[in-house]
């Protein structure tokens, strides 16, 4: 059981290491398409190279910053946790979202697994509340962790034997 605490406390734990790992992923992922759109420039159009560097450059150094900074940040950011009470989680890496999701507002509680996130492992927790805030996403947490965590849920909620609205 977990020791009462006030609600504008920190939650106590971070996502899965290999976190890091998935966000990078994903952002190199997303800046293929930019890639492509330079090669295919510079292929097309051979009387602007000055115009290719500087783009080139800017690309390289927004995804460097993407790829290689943000997981990192998003990473130190990152927490989430589950009492009795509440699902607390704080998420962001420039704009940071604190929430609250009291157990008695707890509707359903569900587990996610896209390609990437089955290839390191991993999962993302989605708790869906009678808020018109939306859901709480506990996101890139180690698969075990997630399903012990929706076990943990699922347990408490039915104690708060409400109708989550």
């Amino acid at each position: 059981m977990s020791p009462p605490r006030t609600l504008l406390a920190d939650p106590a734990w971070r996502p899965s290491p290999r976190a890091k790992g998935l966000w990078a992923l994903r952002s190199s992922l997303s800046w293929l398409f930019p890639l492509a759109a330079l090669v295919v420039w510079a292929v097309l159009d051979d009387g602007r190279r000055g115009w290719q560097a500087v783009a080139a450059l800017a690309v390289l150094a927004l995804g460097i910053w993407s790829i290689g900074v943000v997981p990192l940040w998003r990473y130190a950011v990152h927490r989430w946790e589950v009492t009795d009470e509440a699902v607390y989680t704080r998420v962001g890496w420039l704009t940071q979202e604190n929430r609250v999701a009291p157990i008695s507002r707890v509707q359903t509680v569900d587990t996610e697994r896209g390609p990437l996130e089955r290839l390191l492992g991993l999962a993302t927790v989605t708790v869906t509340t009678a808020s018109s805030a939306g859901a709480v996403r506990i996101e890139a947490l180690d698969l075990d962790v997630a399903e012990r965590t929706v076990t943990r849920l699922t347990e408490i909620a039915a104690l708060h034997r409400g109708d989550a609205t």
